[in-house]
């Protein structure tokens, strides 16, 4: 007779719902968990939209092009850059998040708070596209 022991297999992992996918990719113990989360759930073909007056303005195709033209560069040229997420709301495949910016930006030296509403959208337990809403000039000000 065989005795298989399941309960730490991937078999009995529950799937997780969109709020709680998208709440991964913010509410890890570090941005590298949170980054990590977002590169296990998002589709190859990701659309992400940075809004039109913000710094990296554009939209980005597939992790990479994100990783370079937005992680990378926010990384690189803020201190503390972060989102703190305030509230969610989430409706079949569309989820949104709503919070604050803050970071100082490094050649400048000055901070900045600026409020942001993300929108979300998946299909089949992926995120398929991300579109940012920001008060940008707060974070254009901080540039100057």
């Amino acid at each position: 007779m065989i005795v298989l022991a399941l309960s730490g297999c991937s078999l009995n992992k529950k799937a997780m719902t969109n709020l709680e996918i998208i709440k991964s990719t913010y509410e890890g113990k570090t941005s590298e968990e949170n980054g990590k989360n977002l590169a296990e759930y998002a589709a190859a073909d990701i659309s992400w939209t940075e809004a039109k007056g913000f710094p990296y303005a554009g939209t980005y195709i597939g992790l990479e092009s994100i990783t370079k033209n937005v992680f990378s560069r926010l990384g690189s040229e803020w201190i503390d850059y972060k989102f703190t997420p305030e509230d969610y709301v989430a409706n079949e495949d569309r989820v949104a998040a709503f919070g604050t910016y803050t970071g100082t930006y490094k050649k400048t030296n000055k901070l900045f708070a600026a409020r942001v509403a993300h929108i979300w959208k998946l299909k089949d337990g992926k995120i398929i596209s991300f579109e940012q809403f920001v008060d940008s000039q707060t974070v254009n000000d901080a540039m100057k």
